[in-house]
Parts: structure tokens; sequence; C-alpha cells
């Protein structure tokens, strides 16, 4: 009797993973076979709201006529779900993750250059300063032919699969071959790949003897560090005073916008006030940490200044600290978290309202839908806003006051003390958009490909002071660019157009923030500093 129960439960193991997986396929075919008519009771439903979603796309996913890529249903279903929220509550599909987390975090891992792809190859415009390529030697204009043997040019090069070949894991060797045209010859370059930054400061130096400017194009990781290292070797070389540039900067982490104003405020004054869903408040104030807080200030914005820059913007305001001078800013007073979906995507969404010190809040209206919440820029522009600082449409009821008595308004934006229209010749609509369009970044590669002699051993300062743009040079770009076929007409803004040409050739060569100086030397809100400071110039150098 034993010996047949002993049989039995060793029968039983043999058998039992064979009977397990039967009756679970058995389950998954019944389920396969069930009808999918809806009940108001159903096996497992912990939220109708929830499971109405899941059963529809299990609908089309098992039932649909065609074959249907049920992934791309899902992202389409997410961002209908969020645009019916507010316009700051985004999806961010897996394929742009990566890149969104980097812009965010401040940094990426890989090689450290900046690139083209120029023709059917890839040209290097420049090495950033202190990343793996700059030190393994690899110059402007290189071309990049060959990763780890793998080949990286020809008519079929696409960006993204670049990207993959020169990013990686942190020190992970990469073996590049390189050409170089100058010298006609092939290189051969082993290098590790590091963490590279994507600088948030870009520019930072002296206006005038004791004036110094600092231009911040986002808020991420790495942005306080870099201001303050920028900030710290500026008060090293005498200033006593400071712009600080917050013109096109869409913002970024509160946080890092919080310790960027507790630099210039003292101890125990309030940054910001934070209100959730549950109406929980939250104050965040300035420390003593401050090594700012005596100098005097000026801050640049504009209509493109959003969500961070203008926390900066408004916690100096209504803290009676600096002059704010510009335009309206953007108008955004939410406060995003951002969330993983499990699947490499994720969601930044709206978690609570941000109001300044003064207890205003500067989100612009957004209940006529997304189209007419970003078109608020033509708007402005229909209404003389951008060119007059009387069409600004303010409520009383809106109003609020400083310590030092001084009114301020909430309603949409940050509304600058100082107000400087929109010059359109300096800022002239098409001129910035072929700047960034890439006509002008390429035109300027081809010219440097073959004049990049004429500039060797010429400092910035030289290229300042001695090299100037001739109609020669202005009148190959519109040739290049075959404007006279698009019929944009940019005749009645030559000088301008030779300083952007002159500004993208100091970029190529020489970096960021030689960029922002040729600009700057004509900027109307820097000549207005310098007019309140008594100062109707730039101090040469």
């Amino acid at each position: 009797m034993k010996e047949n129960t002993s049989k039995s439960r060793n029968n039983l193991k043999k058998y039992l993973p064979l009977w397990v997986g039967l009756a679970l396929a058995s389950g998954v075919l019944i389920g396969s076979k069930l009808n999918f008519n809806d009940t108001t009771k159903k096996i497992f439903a912990t939220n109708s709201k929830k499971d109405k979603l899941n059963r529809l796309i299990d609908y089309i996913d098992y039932e649909y006529v065609d074959e249907v890529n049920t992934d791309s249903i899902v992202d389409v279903t997410v961002n209908a779900i969020l645009e019916n929220l507010d316009p700051h509550s985004v999806y961010i599909p897996k394929k742009e993750y990566a890149h969104s987390a980097d812009d965010m975090r401040g940094a990426f891992i890989g090689i450290g250059v900046s690139f083209y792809i120029y023709k059917d190859s890839i040209a290097v415009i420049r090495p950033i300063t202190g990343g793996p390529a700059y030190n393994a030697g690899i110059k402007a204009g290189d071309r990049i032919i060959y990763a780890d043997g793998k080949k990286l040019f020809g008519e079929l090069i696409e960006r993204d699969s670049i990207t993959n070949y020169l990013k990686g894991s942190i020190n992970s060797k990469v073996a590049l071959e390189i050409y170089r045209p100058s010298q006609n010859e092939k290189l051969n370059i082993s290098l590790r790949r590091k963490e590279v930054p994507l600088i948030s400061v870009d520019a930072s130096y002296k206006l005038t003897d004791d004036l110094g400017y600092i231009k911040l194009n986002r808020f991420s990781e790495t942005t306080f560090n870099e201001f303050k290292i920028a900030l710290d070797k500026l008060k090293d070389e005498g200033i006593t005073k400071l712009v600080l540039d917050l013109r096109n900067n869409p913002g970024g982490y509160i946080s890092t916008a919080e310790r960027v104003v507790d630099e210039f405020l003292g101890n125990k004054k309030l940054v910001l006030i934070t209100k959730n869903k549950s109406g929980e408040i939250n104050k965040t104030y300035a420390t003593r940490r401050g090594d700012f807080e005596h100098g005097k200030l000026y801050v640049l914005i504009n209509e493109n200044s959003a969500s961070a820059s203008e926390i900066v913007a408004g916690a100096l305001q209504d803290n009676d600290k600096g002059t704010i001078i510009g335009r309206r800013s953007f108008g955004k007073g939410l406060v995003q978290r951002e969330m993983s979906l499990g699947d490499g995507s994720a969601v930044r969404l709206t978690i609570a309202r941000y109001y300044t010190p003064t207890g205003r809040s500067i989100q612009k209206p957004y209940g006529q839908g997304n189209e007419s919440y970003y078109s608020d820029y033509e708007k402005r522009y229909r209404n003389g806003e951008l060119l007059h600082a009387d069409s600004i449409k303010v409520a009383d009821s809106l109003r609020y006051v400083t310590p030092k008595g001084k009114v301020v308004y909430g309603g949409g934006g940050i509304i600058p003390d100082v107000f400087i229209p929109k010059d359109t010749s300096m800022e002239n609509e098409t001129i910035q958009y072929v700047s960034r369009s890439g006509f002008l970044s390429y035109f300027i590669f081809e010219y440097l490909e073959k004049n990049r002699t004429i500039f060797s051993g010429m400092n910035f300062e030289d290229f300042r002071t001695k090299f100037e743009v001739d109609d020669k040079l202005s009148n190959e770009f519109l040739e290049y660019a075959k404007f006279d076929q698009a019929h944009i007409d940019l005749s009645g803004y030559t000088e301008e157009l030779k300083r952007t040409i002159k500004a993208n050739i100091a970029q190529q060569l020489y970096g960021p923030n030689e960029y922002e100086i040729i600009l700057n030397e004509k900027d109307p809100m820097i000549l207005k500093v310098l007019e309140l400071e008594g100062k109707g110039h730039l101090d040469e150098k």
C-alpha cells in the first residue's frame, strides 16, 4: 500500500507541470473565445473607468478586422487624455525619453562633439572643450567615418543611428577612424565615452569693468553649479553688478530655480508658494548662503521666458530685488512631476500651482484649448503688446503690492519693471528663423571649410575687433539660401544680417559664449541696462 502511494506521489510530481500547463493553455483558449459583452459586475474589476479603457484596447487587439499596432493606439489615447487636462501635462514616448532625460539631467554619455551630417558624412563642427574628443585631438572639420568598424558615411546615413554609435555607457571604449581634409590624412583614435555636459550657461563675461553678464538657457540638474562657477569667476574679476539673461529660457526644475534665486535674496525671504489638489501649501524661503545679496541686479525676460524663469523673475520682483527688463513673460504657473509608465515612457503631470511671494498666480488661461494657448504670441503681436507697454492688459482684481510699495500684477506672465519693445530690425523674425533653421550654420561651415586658415592663430578678441563680414559674404549667403525664390527680402537688414553671420562664425570657431558677445553688442535690452548705468556703450576689450 505504501509502495502504491509512493508511486502515485511520484507520478503526480512527474505530471503536475504538464497538467498545470494544460490548464493555463485551456484558460487562454477559453478566454480568446469568450464574448466581450460588458456587464455591470466584472471579474477582478476595481475601477470601471480604467477597465473600460483596457477593454477597448483588448477589443481592438483581438477583434478588429485589420492588424493594428496597439502601442500606437495607447500613445494616441494617452496624448488625448492629457490634452484635456492642461497644456503642460504631456506624454513622453519611450523613443524620446532618453533625450528628454538627458536634457533635464544636463548631461549625456558620449564622445563630446557638435556635428553636422554634411553631404554624406559626419563633419565635426567643434569638439566640446574638455570632452573625450577634445582631449583625443579631434578638430573642427574632421570627418568621423568609422566607429568600431561601423561605416558612418554614405547616402543612407541617419542622425539617430549615428548618435547610437557615438553615445554609449560610461567609460566604454570606441575606436574611431577620422579623416582630416585639411591634411588629407586618416587617423585612428581610440577613446572612452564620458559624461558630457549639456551647457546651461550660454555666456558669461564682463560687459563693463564692474558689470557682469550671465545667460541661462535652461534650469537642469547641473545649471546651478554652472551658474555658481560663472558668478564666482565674474566676482573674482571685480564685478559688483550683474545682468541675468533669461530670455527664451523655457524653464526646468523648480529646485534649480530656487537655488539661483537664493544667491540674490537675504535669509528667510519668501521665494515661492505652491498649492496642490488637496489644498496643501508649501513655502520655500531663501537661506544664508546667497553670495550676491548686496550686488546690483538686472534680469532680462521676454515672451519666451517661461516656468522656472518666471519663478526667478517673480521672486526677485516681489522681493524688490533688482530690475526686471524686457517684455511680459510666457505665463506658466503650473508645477509638473515626471512619472514612469513602466515601459520606458513617462508622463509629466501637473500636480500643483505655484504663486510668487506676493501671492500672485502668473498662469495664463488655457480653457480654450492648446492651440489657442500656444498662439498667444500672435495675439500679443496683433494687439500691439510687443511694441507698446500700454497695450498690456491688466486686471485690477489681480493687483498686488511688494514690500516697498511697487505694484505688480498676476494673470499671465511677469510684467517687467522696464519695458523694451520688440526691435523689428535687431530681432527680425526672418533673420532669427534662418539662423535657427540650419541654412546659416551650414553656410558658415562650408565657408570655414574653404577659409579656415584665415582664422588660424586668431584669438577671439582679434576676431571681434578686426574681422568684418563684407557685402560679398552676405550676398553669397543670400544666394546660398535662395531667398529670392522664397520671396523673402532682407535688403533692409544688411547690418543685422552681417552681425548674425559674424556671430555664427564666432560660434563655430570659438563657442556659444563668443556667439552671444557678438550679438549683444547692439542688443536693445543690454543697451538699456548700460543707459540705466549711465554708460552708453560696452567696454572695449
